[in-house]
């Protein structure tokens, strides 16, 4: 998203007090645990508190509304980080982006602690303002750390990476287990105080951070306020028509609205930036063909997350309705099971890693994203065919943590390479973009289970889960037909462009 300097600061060079690391990395990586520690907190136990009934502190939403909302605000999440990275490139930097997200979700956690629809609507609304803003802005920030030659560039990053599963693995724990003991309320201010901690890590290592962030790579200048101006005007004009076509589908105003149109919205606008890509003039001969050979894996990303993101909707319903939460003689919360997936990401992480080393990094990226959505598929027909094991009677924990460690396996195959796929498949005049492209996946596939769940209202959970898993493993199979295509294509540009360059198609001098 936001733009890397070519160069770290000076003071960064031989700074290694962290691990061989520059300080400012503790920094933003003790930013990024916490922020995430009061994001997956808050979202662990948000479908429970939205679905339960007044009398118990809940809002009395109905199931299938509460489950398709949460989605929805997934879906806004990203949305909001694609216009964070602009604000950053263009108006704030990346430093004061971060700044600001968080004492907006800070003030959105806060919210949330108070009772009533109306504070929970607006600590909602907050959060997912505040987390667009601060997520893709954070971590280019270490990228700033280090000159792009840095040994430790990519080390750094694994341990940014490893501070936010360390925040995900124990938010839902602390979170589940104050929400059962003092109510939703109190499980939010949980969420409030690790928001307010990252706000001190980050404020508190302004020193350690040099000139990371504060500059503003690509200003809008005086005479670039007409192309901003008319971009404006076409978002809001965007989200006008989006909210009036999800009036008349749902007949008037209600919840159902603002859920139709964020998902309308987060389905065109990843089509509408591909297409843009592929039309442009500033797009070569050489690069179309990567752009028509990214679509099937992003096709592929969505239907992942698409499955992947249903960790806090059907998966927390079915936790909460449909297992047994007694283990060894201790009620889990429902949240509990949120937590399998970062610690799986720890333990499995260094060994895929490995593998990939070990391999060569093989198989190509094609055939990966094959076996993350092949994965994610057959987390669903396992629980679909749990769940008619198990029909009448609650299924046992262990259920949802072999469901949870398979799509984590999926995780590692898809993820990682998608974002090298991304940066790797996008045109030069687009590079800027790419991420948001990236984040779009996630939006648009969180987007398609809002739609999902409420089109299946009232369809058993064998039936939901095993549909959605059979259709995505015929998606993969379709993807793995394509993969030869997309990888020729690939190396079709690479050629294309050694060429263009004055080489043959070899890579040699003619």
């Amino acid at each position: 998203m936001t733009a890397q300097a070519a160069t770290p600061h000076p003071e960064h060079e031989g700074d290694r007090a962290f691990f061989g690391h520059p300080r400012g990395l503790a920094t933003l990586a003790g930013t990024e645990l916490w922020e995430r520690f009061s994001y997956y907190g808050m979202r662990a136990i948000l479908l429970l508190y939205l679905t339960d009934t007044v009398a118990n502190g809940g809002l009395s939403m109905d199931a299938t509304t509460g489950a398709a909302f949460v989605s929805i605000y997934g879906t806004s999440v990203y949305l909001v980080s694609v216009i964070g990275g602009w604000l950053a490139d263009r108006v704030v930097g990346a430093r004061r982006a971060v700044l600001y997200g968080g004492v907006i979700i800070a003030a959105g956690h806060v919210s949330l602690t108070v009772p009533g629809y109306g504070f929970s609507m607006l600590g909602i609304g907050l959060v997912a303002l505040g987390t667009g803003l601060l997520k893709p802005n954070v971590s280019s920030m270490v990228g700033e750390l280090y000159a792009r030659d840095d040994p430790r560039r990519d080390p750094a990053f694994s341990i940014f990476y490893m501070g936010i599963n360390i925040g995900s693995l124990f938010a839902p724990l602390v979170v589940g287990i104050v929400q059962r003991a003092w109510g939703y309320h109190a499980g939010f201010s949980v969420a409030a105080v690790g928001m307010a901690v990252a706000l001190v890590f980050f404020v508190g290592g302004y020193r350690y951070l040099g000139r990371a962030g504060t500059d503003v790579p690509n200003p809008v200048r005086p005479e670039d306020r007409p192309a901003v101006l008319r971009l404006g005007l076409l978002v809001v004009g965007a989200v006008v028509v989006a909210t009036a076509l999800a009036v008349v589908v749902a007949g008037g105003w209600a919840v159902e609205v603002f859920i139709d149109a964020t998902s309308y919205l987060a389905l065109a606008t990843p089509a509408v930036l591909l297409t843009v890509m592929y039309r442009s003039k500033r797009v070569t001969a050489a690069e179309r063909p990567r752009v028509v050979a990214y679509v099937p894996l992003f096709v592929a990303s969505m239907l992942f997350w698409m499955i992947f993101e249903q960790a806090a909707t059907t998966l927390t319903q079915f936790a909460a309705d449909r297992t047994d939460l007694q283990l060894f003689g201790i009620t889990l919360s429902p949240a509990f099971f949120q937590s399998v997936n970062p610690a799986s990401i720890i333990l499995l992480a260094p060994v895929f890693a490995w593998l990939w080393t070990k391999t060569g990094d093989r198989p190509p990226t094609a055939y990966k994203f094959v076996l993350g959505l092949t994965l994610a598929a057959l987390s669903f027909v396992f629980l679909a065919t749990m769940s008619a094991a198990f029909a009448g009677t609650l299924a046992p924990p262990w259920v949802l943590i072999i469901v949870y460690v398979i799509q984590s396996l999926g995780e590692l195959c898809l993820s990682p390479v998608g974002i090298a796929a991304t940066t790797l498949l996008a045109p030069r005049a687009f590079r800027g973009q790419a991420m948001a492209l990236w984040f779009l996946s996630n939006a648009a596939g969180q987007a398609i289970t809002a739609q999902t769940i409420e089109a299946t209202d009232g369809v058993s959970d064998t039936a939901y889960f095993g549909g959605i898993g059979l259709v995505a493993l015929v998606c993969a199979g379709v993807l793995l037909a394509l993969a030869p295509w997309v990888t020729r294509h690939v190396r079709r540009a690479d050629e294309l462009e050694r060429e263009a360059a004055g080489g043959g198609p070899d890579g040699g001098r003619g």
